[in-house]
């Protein structure tokens, strides 16, 4: 009997006051119809929330500092932010919450 591999879920928790994020889709044309090759295409500077960390913790204190995002948040992060990491053939980013410039209302 053949081993079969079975695909399981993997759950993935960021450390300390750092955030995993799900990068937007990059546009496929521009706004006059143009389709966009894919090597020519910018990677967004936006995206959804999957997880985060703890926060950092306090060196006087030893208390958690909360994070601002949450999970579900629609942020704007900076050009270069982040390590770009596989997860269940997705590209995922994880980032420091210092990287993120903004949260969508």
């Amino acid at each position: 009997m053949a081993a079969t591999k079975s695909k399981t879920k993997i759950t993935f928790r960021p450390l300390g006051d750092n955030v995993l994020i799900r990068r937007d889709e990059a546009d496929d044309r521009t706004d006059a119809g143009i389709f966009l090759p894919e090597s020519s295409k910018d990677k967004p500077k936006s995206g959804v929330v999957e997880a985060v960390g703890e926060g950092r913790v306090n060196t006087d204190t030893g208390e958690r500092i909360p994070l601002t995002v949450k999970k579900g948040d629609r942020v704007i992060f900076t050009s270069y932010a982040g390590s770009e990491v596989k997860l269940e053939d997705e590209e995922l980013l994880i980032m420091g919450e210092s990287e993120i410039l903004a949260i969508f209302d």
